[in-house]
């Protein structure tokens, strides 16, 4: 089996993002873009280097690639929901989008910007794991400000074994969930036909991490488990609740549930803000909140 489990975000930016790795990164883009919207090769704009993650180990851990269009291209990884989450996406583009100028460009410089969220929690109100969202006129449902688009993937939504593989993004999330049973001695037909699958299994059986990446990883992976954990168990007690099947996606009632939860399991608020994202002082007014009512 791989030896480093691709959902971790540090580990995700290690494989996808670092220069020697961009054979995996392109096919990976291309799977999650329509046939039309193809790339034929890409520059990494801030490429993984273990300098930068030594000087800044907080840093939010996305691609960034320019392809050969000239259309900006961001990939991220998160492991652990957020509340607001849809705002910080937004945000994220356009940060992105807005940093295309310097000083004395013209608008008409900027270029078309995708973001591509892989998404480790259920996010939207849609039954489908792969969306794609831009902007259009409701009235006439025409398609407008084609600059913007973001994808999100959400990966506990994805259901398919391997003899019901569809399309190519089918086999990037079939890796990316099912790494832990794929090994480079033994990769599936299924998968192996996929560009990119193959040497992303072998990087991840043969990556080497230095003691401070291996750290940062352990932490990661542990977070991982233990959110994955606290999330179940908050949703056995919100069925218990009458609260329809725990569905816990980032609302208010569902954070406020998870948030309790994860404190009478004995986390710290700070640990909790960790996991969730949410300052200290809202954390502790869930709780107080959370303590009134029972």
């Amino acid at each position: 089996m791989c030896r480093i489990n691709p959902r971790v975000d540090f580990a995700f930016k290690k494989l996808f993002g670092s220069e020697e790795n961009t054979d995996i990164l392109l096919p990976f883009i291309n799977a999650v873009l329509p046939p039309h919207d193809q790339i034929v090769s890409l520059e990494l704009k801030n490429p993984y280097n273990l300098q930068d993650y030594a000087s800044d180990k907080l840093s939010i851990l996305d691609i960034r690639a320019i392809d050969n269009s000239g259309r900006h291209i961001t990939i991220e990884m998160q492991i652990a929901d957020h509340l607001d989450y849809e705002r910080r996406a937004l945000f994220c583009w356009s940060d992105v989008y807005a940093k295309q100028l310097g000083e004395g460009d013209s608008y008409s410089e900027l270029k078309k910007t995708i973001a591509i969220h892989v998404l480790n929690f259920n996010l939207m109100d849609e039954p489908a794991y792969h969306n794609i969202y831009k902007i259009k006129n409701l009235d006439t449902n025409s398609l407008a400000f084609d600059d913007f688009q973001i994808h999100t993937i959400e990966l506990k939504k994805f259901t398919a074994d391997l003899s019901h593989l569809t399309t190519s993004l089918d086999r990037w999330v079939t890796f990316l969930t099912k790494a832990n049973q794929l090994s480079k001695s033994a990769i599936p037909t299924e998968l192996a036909k996929e560009p990119g699958i193959s040497k992303a299994i072998s990087v991840l059986d043969t990556i080497n991490l230095n003691e401070d990446e291996r750290t940062r990883y352990e932490d990661q992976l542990k977070w991982l488990r233990d959110e994955e954990s606290i999330i179940r168990t908050a949703q056995i007690r919100g069925e218990e609740r009458g609260i329809a099947k725990g569905k816990i996606e980032g609302k208010r009632e569902g954070q406020s549930e998870l948030i309790h939860t994860m404190h009478q399991s004995g986390l710290s608020v700070d640990e909790i803000s960790q996991f969730t994202g949410l300052a200290t002082d809202q954390i502790q007014g869930f709780l107080k909140n959370a303590n009134s009512q029972n």
